[in-house]
């Protein structure tokens, strides 16, 4: 797995060398092109699998390092793969794969899987597999797994980070359960509470 998309050519193949346990040379960039593609074709001449190289936040790469990384990947004028290569990242990837000189690389991928938004349901069932897991299926009220659903957007890791922050306002005050009014406690800005309590005393 590619830890650091935003490497350049030379880094990358620091990289590769460290992924795949292949000694290069950063200097010798050609030498380090051979050794890596003679590690990938012992690896499918023994395994018939294709090694695979994930790379996060793809959407960070540069160009010149996307165009690198397709060349290194195929031989045989393209009629061999050596490596099996998942980018990973969000919409500003597939703005960067419209960009001239990748058009060659958007023409060689397989498969796109465009990920949306997760539904309430989904979502809901994160939530209560999440709790679950953590020992305390009813450690929030169902008024409250609502409203953190509601606020997140769609978003799994918006979702788990609220329920981290009321789980720890929950330990901190020893909440046996949590429920919306912990959620305003966290939640609501300070200006907005103190204005609430002027306007109560009024």
């Amino acid at each position: 797995m590619i830890e650091r998309p935003q490497s350049k050519g030379s880094d990358l193949y620091r990289e590769l060398g460290e992924i795949f346990a292949v000694k290069l040379t950063p200097l010798n960039r050609w030498g380090g092109f051979k050794a890596l593609r003679e590690r990938w074709k012992a690896h499918v001449a023994s395994s018939r699998i294709r090694p695979v190289l994930l790379v996060d936040e793809a959407q960070e790469m540069t160009p010149e390092v996307l165009g690198e990384l397709r060349i290194l990947s195929s031989a045989d004028f393209d009629a061999t793969s050596l490596l099996t290569v998942v980018l990973s990242g969000d919409g500003r990837l597939l703005e960067l794969l419209r960009q001239e000189q990748l058009v060659p690389l958007g023409t060689r991928i397989r498969t796109r899987l465009l990920t949306e938004a997760a539904s309430r349901e989904e979502l809901l069932e994160l939530l209560d597999h999440a709790l679950s897991k953590a020992g305390n299926a009813t450690l929030m009220t169902a008024e409250l797994k609502d409203t953190l659903v509601d606020h997140s957007a769609g978003n799994c890791r918006s979702l788990m980070i609220m329920g981290g922050d009321l789980l720890a306002y929950g330990m901190a005050h020893e909440i046996a359960q949590l429920d919306e009014k912990c959620y305003l406690e966290v939640f609501q800005p300070r200006h907005a509470r103190s204005t609430f309590k002027k306007k109560v005393k009024v």
